[in-house]
Order: structure tokens, then sequence, then C-alpha cells
């Protein structure tokens, strides 16, 4: 299994996951042109991609589902039922072919041919936000962003995985002290908010295992965080740490408009 996280932060969230049978995109949150370049970046043509799985309905991570869908059938989407209601309600992002629509409920595992997808609740601000586990060929990647609070139920749907994608969204000092007013600073706090780098680090600390290889430190803040803070919390936290994790482990940074490598897990 190949993981490129494509692009992570508020202007807009995907990655590419990359199995022997399928290639898939986690969230759809950029237009369709900037998909299709981020995709050729890797390597990868648009029009093979033949599955998208959604984790909720803000526009950062669905905006550009619609598009794709209507633009390239061989997309089958998936989405928990409460989200897919909420985006026919608001035709947020537009008309969604049904024969493309499936649906995929928290606490569910399928399996589609050399692909094993398990859906998880999440507390967010959203109308059914959830994430997923993608398992094949023996390996398992956990996206996990978008959450104000990791639960011990979601620790244990997420631990001993091969690779994370976590939220590492804000340094606490900066939000506090930082632009925004003091009603978003206390939704991004909140328990349907965004992880801290500390309580993202945290989390990790609990569920990662010595055959965790690699850690992608996603949707960081572009006001109330740095890529340094984020890295350095996770290194002193993970590889300086108290965390049971092999010397050999690679945490990643990840960018809002620009692709990691397509890397093997």
């Amino acid at each position: 299994m190949k993981v490129s996280v494509l692009a992570s932060g508020s202007t807009g969230n995907t990655s590419l996951i990359e199995t022997g049978q399928h290639k898939i995109l986690m969230d759809a949150g950029l237009s369709g042109k900037k998909t299709k370049q981020l995709l050729a970046d890797v390597g990868v043509d648009i029009n093979d991609i033949d599955m998208a799985f959604l984790s909720h309905d803000h526009t950062d991570h669905s905006g550009g589902l619609g598009v794709l869908m209507r633009r390239y059938p061989k997309i089958d989407a998936f989405a928990n039922s409460g989200t897919w209601q909420y985006l026919l309600d608001t035709q947020k992002i537009g008309k969604l072919p049904a024969e493309q629509m499936n649906t995929i409920e928290p606490g569910q595992t399928k399996t589609f041919g050399d692909l094993d997808v398990t859906a998880f609740a999440t507390s967010h601000d959203a109308a059914q936000p959830q994430y997923y586990v993608f398992t094949s060929g023996g390996k398992r990647i956990a996206f996990l962003t978008d959450t104000g609070y990791v639960s011990e139920e979601v620790e244990g749907t997420i631990e001993d995985a091969d690779a994370y994608m976590m939220e590492f969204n804000y340094d606490t000092m900066m939000l506090r002290d930082g632009p925004y007013s003091w009603s978003l600073k206390q939704r991004i706090l909140s328990d349907v908010g965004h992880l801290s780098n500390d309580e993202a680090a945290q989390a990790l600390v609990d569920v990662v295992t010595p055959k965790t290889k690699h850690i992608f430190l996603a949707h960081r803040s572009q006001h109330n965080n740095t890529e340094y803070l984020a890295h350095e919390t996770a290194k002193e936290m993970l590889i300086e740490g108290d965390a049971n994790l092999s010397d050999d482990v690679k945490i990643i940074d990840t960018e809002p408009a620009s692709p990691t490598k397509l890397i093997e897990i």
C-alpha cells in the first residue's frame, strides 16, 4: 500500500491511497483541477481514481467531491448516511449521482478486493463526522483529523497501525494569543473542535507500536501553528519521549498545496 498526503490544511484536504487493485482519495476538499494536478505530481492519472471516502461535510474536505463524481463516473464515493443526507439537503456540493453514492457507517468494516476499510465516529461540529482505517496487504494506515478529542474507543480502533495521518492543528499559546475572535477560539478548543499539537502527540503515544514507521502531521493551522512547532512537539513526545516506537520511524510534515512523496507503507 502506498500513500501520499496531497494537500492538508484549512484551504483543502485530500490524500491518495494506492493498493494493487484500487486508487482511492481520502477526502476531496480541493477543486477538480487542483486535485488532478496534485495527483499528476505523484505520477497518478485522475482517471484511475476509482474510490473516494469522505470524512465529513465541511468544505475543506468535501468541496471538490461533487465535481469529481460528476466528471469521473468511475468513482464510487463513500460516506455515512448522516453526511450524505446533509449534502443532499443543502446541495452544498451540487447534484450528486445516486449511482455513485455508497454508505459506510461508524463501526462498520467493508471489504473491496484487496482493501478493508473501517469507519469510526469522531467529535467535530459537522453533520456526522467519521474517519477511517485502511488495510491492504497486511498494512494499516489510520486517518484522523478534525476532532476535538480522541476517545478510548477511537484509540482502540486505530492502535498498532503501520502509519498515521494525524491532526496537529494548533499550538495552544499561539491560538490563545492569536487574532481569532474568542468565540472561534472556544470552538477550536472545544470537544467538537480540533486537536492541539500536544493532544495529537499524546494520542499517538497511546497507540503507536514498533510496527509504526510513518507519521504524517496534518491539518496544521496557518494562523495558530508552525511546521517547526508541530514537528518538534511530535519529535519530543514520540521520538525522545516514552512512545513505543522503533528508531527508524519517520515523521512527515504535510503542506496545504503540495503533496508528500508517494510512500510505501
